[in-house]
């Protein structure tokens, strides 16, 4: 049951998204000092999805290494980031409220799902793994007990993490551009 409703969740989650951005950008009341300190925030998320993106290969083998190494949903974490940037960057708390509940609807139930397709396809290795790494909030101290791969370039590419940078930045310059047009320059 918790699988095929984590299915149902998963299947949503991005086409809810949509709209959901348009209502925030319309909800937003940004400054430049809001986009600036959202930016910020949007850095520190997308260089955890990258470097998570990194080491993931879908489908070929368990991710442990690098921030899987820390969490087990490094890119969820990341996501979470740039929830945060998004709610900082459009200065209301409307929009924060929104993407947070968003996030609670969804990211849970997704996380769900996948670790049961996780420990569906890899067994004992993924119940070893599970046990030592935290589902979401990072384990900060101590060694990462997983070695193994490296940081590729290629597999970042290969999992088109760069689309999320792209869409960062535009969500952004809307931002400075709504800030700009309002005569919102810094803090009021």
């Amino acid at each position: 049951m918790l699988n095929e409703s984590g299915r149902v969740w998963a299947r949503w989650r991005v086409p809810l998204g949509y709209p959901l951005a348009v209502i925030c950008l319309w909800r937003a009341r940004p400054n430049l000092q809001s986009v600036a300190i959202g930016a910020a925030i949007a850095v520190a998320g997308l260089l955890v999805r990258a470097v998570a993106a990194g080491h993931l290969r879908k489908s070929e083998a368990l991710a442990t290494t690098g921030p899987y190494g820390r969490t087990r949903n490094p890119l969820y974490l990341g996501s979470l980031f740039l929830a945060g940037a998004f709610a900082a960057a459009s200065r209301s708390w409307i929009v924060a409220a929104l993407l947070g509940g968003y996030f609670l609807m969804f990211y849970p139930r997704v996380m769900r799902r996948e670790e049961a397709e996780l420990r569906s396809q890899y067994g004992e290795a993924f119940e070893r793994y599970a046990h030592r790494v935290p589902l979401f909030w990072p384990r900060l101290w101590g060694a990462s007990e997983y070695g193994g791969t490296h940081f590729s370039f290629a597999q970042y590419r290969r999992n088109r993490e760069y689309q999320a940078a792209v869409g960062v930045a535009l969500i952004l310059a809307i931002l400075a551009a709504v800030a700009v047009l309002r005569g919102s320059y810094w803090s009021r």
